[in-house]
């Protein structure tokens, strides 16, 4: 099973490598991974995305929980939260195939943010489902490049961020 968990921390060097040590320790590969700061400047959100059964990670979220600088550990796994991706994708297309591919980067609502001699590069952002359907049809053009960067989540509505 897929979660999501939410680990606020104190803005300091060295947190994210104690908290990704854990899930390295147990042998857990971390799928995506996105950190920025918070609206305190002094609190930095960890959004990761891991593979695995329930009992074992909740031990870890036990266990990350007990870290020093960690504020709060939040599994987003049955919450209802808005999330979402960016994916850049650079894409080989000749210039009689240009429109055609602009075509589909504007139903995924994405932007073309740079033309290329032979490339042009599009802008997506959504769930990791939309990304995974934008890319698979880009796959038939050629990618030449692409980055995605980790899901990021916030719960809807007034539901508590913290615990």
């Amino acid at each position: 099973m897929r979660h999501t968990i939410s680990v606020l921390v104190e803005n300091k060097p060295g947190v994210l490598a104690r908290c990704a040590g854990l899930f390295a320790r147990r042998g857990f590969n971390i799928d995506s991974l996105a950190v920025s700061v918070t609206e305190n400047k002094a609190v930095s959100r960890i959004t990761l995305t891991v593979a695995g059964d329930e009992l074992t990670l909740d031990q870890i979220c036990k266990q990350l929980d007990k870290l020093v600088d960690v504020i709060a550990v939040l599994d987003h796994t049955n919450d209802l939260v808005v999330e979402r991706e960016l994916c850049l994708c650079k894409v080989a297309a000749s210039p009689q195939q240009r429109a055609e591919v602009i075509q589909i980067c504007n139903i995924f609502r994405g932007e073309c943010v740079d033309v290329g001699n032979g490339t042009l590069t599009f802008e997506v952002t959504g769930d990791e489902e939309k990304i995974d359907a934008f890319v698979r049809l880009m796959k038939e053009y050629g990618i030449k490049e692409m980055v995605r960067t980790g899901k990021v989540v916030v719960p809807r509505g007034m539901q508590p961020t913290q615990q």
